[in-house]
């Protein structure tokens, strides 16, 4: 038994602790890989940063998970089972809720082909999402694609995600955030820069919103250092979701392949989260240490 059907046997046995309950859509032949099962084996794969999946039906050669379901099966079933994701990723950050009130926004770029390539490029071009060309401040580089925007914790929980083409700004998630979020503080770099804004989530949902003031503007005051410190988790979480979990390297020609594999790469690291807190009791986010 290999290092793949361990691990994937450790996530299902927590899986189905926690959101056995959830229910998927019914299906006239059940069949002989659930779609709990196939989310764990997800979860596994993105885990192990297995980004092939020609690569993880050799793994599965020889063991138990062989003959469940072949290859352009899983491929489907995986992108019609977007909103299961989301609803196991939902139970399992709710667990982390009651331990702070502290949130952080941010966004980074996602991108699907290289500039050069972007006019000819045909991915997710009848999409009522589109793939614009937008620039990301951070890593002062053009790009095209879409933006990924995001809150976590100050423990780099992510609680909230969504996707915009790459020329939208980031002050305008914003307007979703004060939906999802009440009674914190929430703190954002200066792309979120909005005296409006801050003002109407203050009133609307009774968020504190942080932001760093420019050098120019009236009344200068210095950020905290400690908010400061506290915005980098943000940071760290993405640069392991671009590590670890390869967000970054796309392969999907669709939108909702796209989505679907966003989706599944956040709600594994938020597994391996849970599984550190709660069942390990180790450091949050040592999310390379072995399972097994």
């Amino acid at each position: 038994m290999n290092n793949l059907i361990q691990n994937y046997e450790i996530i299902l046995k927590e899986l189905t602790n926690t959101c056995g309950h959830i229910t998927t859509s019914k299906q006239i032949r059940v069949p002989k890989l659930s779609d709990l099962e196939l989310v764990a084996l997800t979860v596994t794969a993105e885990y192990m940063s297995i980004n092939s999946e020609l690569q993880l039906f050799r793994m599965l050669s020889g063991t138990v998970l062989e003959n469940k379901i072949e290859r352009s099966v899983f491929n489907k079933r995986r992108r019609s089972l977007f909103p299961y994701f989301e609803k196991i990723r939902i139970v399992l950050s709710g667990k982390f809720s009651e331990f702070t009130d502290v949130f952080v926004v941010d966004s980074t770029p996602v991108e699907i082909c290289k500039i050069s390539r972007a006019l000819r490029s045909e991915i997710c071009s009848t999409e009522q999402i589109r793939p614009a060309f937008g620039y990301c401040a951070a890593q002062k580089t053009r790009y095209f694609g879409f933006k990924l925007h995001a809150v976590c914790d100050k423990n780099g929980i992510f609680h909230s995600y969504d996707f915009s083409p790459a020329n939208i700004h980031d002050v305008n998630y914003l307007k979703d955030i004060k939906e999802n979020f009440k009674n914190c503080e929430l703190i954002g770099d200066r792309g979120y820069i909005s005296k409006e804004l801050q003002v109407d989530l203050f009133n609307y949902s009774n968020i504190n919103l942080s932001v760093p003031m420019r050098k120019n503007q009236l009344d200068f005051v210095k950020f905290s250092y400690t908010k400061s410190k506290i915005r980098k988790r943000i940071e760290t979480a993405f640069s392991q979701l671009a590590g670890q979990f390869t967000i970054n390297v796309n392969f999907a020609k669709s939108f909702q392949g796209l989505a679907t594999r966003i989706a599944s790469k956040i709600t594994s690291f938020t597994m391996i989260q849970y599984l550190n807190f709660f069942v390990f009791k180790r450091s949050i986010n040592k999310t390379k240490i072995n399972l097994c």
